[in-house]
């Protein structure tokens, strides 16, 4: 469905060119005063047109709280964010309704909404609808800072360029590929217009990190922690993989290699290393929860592709036009917090771990 979450809950609404996308969230505490500045800054990062390697749609972005808050501060009602849509043009995916695009959702939305499916940019199906996501990680953002937990990402791989040597305590943002490597962030942006340039599109992947999260937190045997947050990472549009730590490498490890080791440090039970990635037996264990996330390269590209016609049932091609991203990684960086931050609010409020809200 739509929902996620059980203490903290965000419904995302909207489609790609109705009039809105947003979210509503329930279950954020009463008595935080929300700093609108910081939700804009996450928006601003995940809208569209803000570099040459982003698609060149110009939407503002503003939001809009309509409900939950009262002179700024949240009631404990749910809390109603949008943001209106404006540059919309729908005339391309009118036109190419009955030929669906590959690697895009219009033949399974097809299969399963029938004729009733917004077709619109996409509609439910489309990025667009990360905005909510993002909001709603800003919330969830402020929530957790009444624990000190912070939560950073940043774009690891694009084609086949690495970040490398990356200490996520001092990750910035200062260039348009959101990648802290400032030699591989150039190389990561020549892969991108080259692609651009063949009118063709290109992968990667996003490392988010959460520094101090709660301990103990989780909820198992099928609401783990790990499985809740890759669930709200496979709810990003293009996410095709999740790993936790370590990850796929786990095969090619001995015990002795894979173990997280014990040790204590200024009082506190740590691990040496962090293959787990800050998670055993679906609970959090204190160290930082560390996950990769690999988006697929944008399906929309201007080289001719294989469909079919669903309305003479015949095969046909499709050259797609409009305005897209030749790599999604950068603006998706916002997109992989805010969903960390939600499903982590969420668990530690089920946890009964109740932020200091209110500053006291």
């Amino acid at each position: 469905m739509n929902t996620l979450g059980t203490s903290f809950r965000i419904t995302n609404i909207g489609e790609s060119h109705g009039k809105i996308v947003g979210v509503v969230i329930d279950g954020c505490p009463a008595g935080l005063e929300l700093d609108m500045d910081k939700l804009q800054k996450d928006l601003d990062r995940r809208r569209p047109g803000q570099s040459k390697v982003s698609t060149t749609r110009n939407e503002a972005d503003r939001a809009e709280v309509l409900t939950g808050l009262y002179e700024g501060v949240t009631t404990g009602a749910p809390i109603t964010i949008i943001i209106r849509n404006q540059d919309r043009d729908s005339s391309k995916y009118l036109e190419a309704r009955w030929t669906p695009r590959p690697g895009h959702a219009d033949y399974t939305a097809g299969l399963r909404y029938g004729e009733n499916q917004d077709p619109r940019g996409g509609g439910r199906f489309s990025g667009r609808n990360t905005a909510g996501f993002v909001m709603a990680g800003a919330v969830a953002k402020q929530v957790l800072d009444g624990i000190g937990t912070n939560i950073v990402a940043y774009t690891q791989q694009i084609g086949p360029v690495v970040a490398k040597d990356v200490d996520p305590a001092k990750v910035t943002e200062s260039n348009m590929v959101r990648c802290p490597d400032e030699a591989a962030a150039e190389e990561m942006i020549r892969v991108i217009e080259e692609a651009r340039s063949e009118g063709d599109s290109v992968g990667g992947k996003v490392k988010v990190i959460a520094l101090n999260p709660p301990r103990g937190i989780g909820q198992p045997i099928f609401d783990t922690l790990e499985g809740d947050i890759a669930k709200a990472l496979y709810a990003i549009p293009a996410v095709k993989a999740v790993e936790f730590g370590a990850g796929i490498l786990y095969a090619g490890l001995r015990g002795s290699e894979a173990n997280d080791q014990y040790v204590i440090r200024d009082g506190k039970v740590v691990t040496e290393t962090n293959n787990s990635g800050g998670v055993l037996g679906g609970i959090s264990s204190g160290m930082p929860i560390e996950a990769t996330v690999t988006f697929k390269p944008t399906p929309s590209i201007g080289l001719e592709q294989k469909t079919v016609d669903l309305q003479e049932m015949e095969e046909t091609t499709i050259k797609v036009e409009g305005r897209h991203d030749p790599c999604i990684v950068p603006r998706a960086v916002p997109v992989v917090e805010a969903m960390m931050a939600v499903v982590l609010a969420d668990h530690t409020l089920r946890a009964g771990v109740i932020p200091q809200v209110l500053g006291e």
